[in-house]
């Protein structure tokens, strides 16, 4: 004689509930980087509230398109290769990214970058850089 296990009895409700909570999550930090991307397009900023980097990797957004406002180009970085924690906001990261053809030019690092939008993939030929407002290009 003996009763059924918590397992056997709450196992199943708990790994659901566990499911639906991770979806829920993901679905979350999709809205979060859209949101963000919707005001940062439509408004030049600003640029907080911003998700974390660890929303934004949850989410798909592997990649941030920064621009340089010397030289006009608009560049991706990897989002999983920066080195701060997951917790820190995107917009933070702006305060670090330098232009690396302006920089060269003045023989130190210049910081002229301004964060764009968060992106699924890289800038190329098929995933032209993003428009700030309509006629811009």
């Amino acid at each position: 004689m003996g009763t059924k296990s918590r397992e056997t009895l709450y196992g199943s409700t708990i790994r659901a509930s566990a499911e639906r909570a991770k979806i829920a999550r993901q679905n979350a930090d999709v809205l979060a980087c859209e949101a963000w991307n919707y005001r940062m397009l439509g408004y030049k900023g600003p640029a907080q509230p911003s998700p974390t980097m660890g929303d934004a990797l949850n989410a798909g957004f592997a990649y941030l398109e920064v621009r340089c406002h010397g030289c006009d180009t608009h560049q991706t970085v990897a989002l999983d290769v920066i080195r701060r924690p997951m917790a820190t906001p995107v917009h933070e990261l702006e305060r670090y990214m330098r232009c690396k053809d302006c920089s060269q030019v003045r023989g130190y690092p210049y910081k002229r970058s301004h964060l764009v939008a968060l992106r699924q993939q890289k800038i190329s030929a098929q995933n032209s850089p993003a428009v700030w407002w309509p006629g811009e290009r």
